[in-house]
């Protein structure tokens, strides 16, 4: 599930027992760059309303179980980050 709002992920939290929280953190200015279909530049402009990052907001985990930094690590970094903390858990490899 994707949820910019920490309440809404506590809530799902507590109604899933294995829940995991993946940050997948990129700074605005990225995410725009990567912005193939246009719609920040859509939202920017005032044609798209309720978008999250440009007029509504994104609440930031306080404790995500893992954190992916899509601005410094390739997308094999980020999945083996998330690969790495779910074998832990689980003890499988």
């Amino acid at each position: 599930a994707i949820s910019p709002y920490r309440a809404l992920r506590a809530e799902v939290r507590l109604s899933i027992p294995s829940f995991v929280e993946v940050y997948v953190n990129a700074p605005l200015a990225v995410c725009e760059g990567r912005d193939v279909k246009g719609l920040y530049r859509r939202a920017r402009a005032g044609e798209l309303h309720g978008f999250t990052g440009i007029d509504d907001p994104y609440e930031a985990p306080l404790q995500p179980e893992v954190e992916c930094r899509t601005d410094l690590e390739t997308v094999d970094e980020s999945v083996q980050k998330i690969l790495n903390y779910l074998e832990t858990r689980t003890g499988v490899e």
